[in-house]
């Protein structure tokens, strides 16, 4: 069978079966596993460095999430830092958008915005499950720093929508 090409992603069908069923597959046995890591392991990943973890989630978002953001949204989130804290998993990540896509926010930046949150809450986030407001309401998700960024990270990725099917 010959899959019709798509000049930006490669044969059509191919993006959503590597990154739809493979990753929802992967993403909820890492939220189902997030729930159950102890508290001393949570101490030793929260000391552990940001990068590697940032790094993969900046190369998701580039496949996911970069697509849907035409040049005038690309532009405005450009250049400002996003720490994501996981308190589930004691995780924290950095990321910025810059020209070529999401990458590691330096690490003595200031962040704009920084979100708390449970891996858990992020899932049901980007599946669309849930919404940013509900999230936003019963504290699952909590947003700090400068709020007319915040706001437009949160109204962008409403617009797209779920991430995740």
């Amino acid at each position: 069978m010959t899959l019709p090409l798509d000049r930006e992603r490669g044969p059509t069908g191919t993006h959503d079966f590597i990154f739809g069923s493979w990753l929802n597959g992967l993403g909820a046995t890492a939220v189902r596993m997030a729930g159950a890591v102890p508290e001393p392991v949570r101490n030793i990943i929260r000391a552990l460095p940001t990068q590697p973890p940032s790094f993969a989630l900046a190369r998701v978002l580039d496949r996911v999430l970069l697509p849907h953001l035409d040049a005038e949204i690309r532009l405005a989130l450009s250049g400002r830092a996003v720490h994501v804290e996981l308190q589930d998993l004691g995780l924290r990540l950095r990321l910025q958008l810059n020209a070529r896509g999401f990458g590691l926010a330096p690490s003595q930046s200031t962040p704009a915005v920084t979100i708390h949150s449970t891996s858990v809450a992020l899932w049901r986030l980007a599946r669309g499950v849930d919404d940013a407001d509900r999230l936003f309401f019963e504290r699952a998700l909590v947003m700090e720093g400068d709020t007319e960024f915040g706001l437009l990270l949160k109204n962008t990725l409403d617009a797209i929508g779920p991430l995740w099917g």
